[in-house]
C-alpha cells in the first residue's frame, strides 16, 4: 500500500505543563479555551462591580458633602445648584470608582488564573486549588506591609478562596460535571473524532495505492506474454 501522507493526529496533552500550555491557544477555530474565556469575562464583571462598589458611596457622599457647603453660594437657578452638586458627584465616582475597580479587577483575575492553572496543570478542581489560589493573591496584594502584612493577606485570602471556591464547584456539579471533566471530555470527543477521520483518509489511500499498482501491473504483465 501506498505510504500516508498525513500524521497520526496528536493525542490529547498527558501532562500538566502540556495542559497549561494549551490553556494559552487557539483551536482550530481560533477560539480561546473556555477557561481563558472564564478568566477573562470574571476580570471584567469585577472591573464593573468594583467600580459600582467604589463609586456610588463616593458619588452621595461628594453630593452631600456639596451641598451641605456650598449653602452660602449663589447659584442662578435650581438646575445649576443640581447640575454643580451631579458634577462634584461624578468626578468623585470616577475617581474613587476607578480605584476600586483595578483593584478588584487585579484580585479577581489573579486569583482565577492561579486556581484555574492548579486546576488545568492536577487535572482535577478541589477546594485546595481554590484555598492555595486566595492565599497566594492575599499575600501578593498585602505583602507591601511587610510580613506581618504578608501574613494577614495570606489567611483573608485562604478563608477568601475556600467559600469562593466551594460555591463555584457546587455551581458546576449542579451543571452535571465540572469544567476540568467537561474539558477532558470534549478533548477526548475531539481526538477520537479526528482519528476516526485519519483512519477514513488513510484506508482511501492505500485502496487508491493498490489501485495505481494493479494498473501498473497490468501492462507490464501483458508486453512480458507478447515477449
Amino acid at each position: 500500500g501506498a505510504p500516508p501522507q498525513f500524521g497520526r493526529p496528536a493525542p490529547p496533552p498527558q501532562t500538566g505543563w502540556e495542559r497549561l500550555s494549551e490553556l494559552w491557544r487557539r483551536d482550530e477555530r481560533q477560539r480561546y479555551p473556555e477557561e481563558t474565556v472564564n478568566i477573562a469575562k470574571s476580570a471584567f464583571t469585577a472591573g464593573v462591580v468594583g467600580w459600582v462598589y467604589g463609586g456610588l458611596p463616593a458619588f452621595y457622599q461628594a453630593r452631600r458633602a456639596f451641598i451641605e457647603g456650598s449653602q452660602g453660594e449663589l447659584f442662578q437657578n435650581r438646575a445649576d445648584a443640581v447640575q454643580s452638586a451631579h458634577r462634584a458627584g461624578l468626578r468623585s465616582f470616577i475617581r474613587y470608582g476607578w480605584r476600586w475597580s483595578w483593584r478588584v479587577a487585579a484580585f479577581v483575575t489573579i486569583f482565577n488564573t492561579v486556581s484555574t492553572g492548579l486546576s488545568v496543570y492536577r487535572n482535577k478542581t478541589t477546594i485546595g486549588n481554590f484555598a492555595s489560589a486566595g492565599a497566594f493573591t492575599g499575600a501578593l496584594f498585602r505583602m507591601h506591609l511587610g510580613l506581618q502584612g504578608l501574613a494577614g493577606g495570606f489567611v483573608f485570602g485562604t478563608a477568601f478562596g475556600i467559600p469562593a471556591g466551594g460555591l463555584l464547584m457546587m455551581m458546576q456539579k449542579l451543571a452535571g460535571e465540572t469544567l476540568q471533566e467537561k474539558r477532558n471530555r470534549e478533548r477526548r470527543e475531539l481526538y477520537e473524532q479526528k482519528l476516526a477521520e485519519w483512519q477514513s483518509r488513510l484506508s482511501v489511500t492505500n485502496v487508491l495505492g493498490e489501485m495505481e499498482g494493479n494498473t501498473q501491473e497490468g501492462p507490464e504483465t501483458e508486453g512480458a506474454r507478447e515477449s
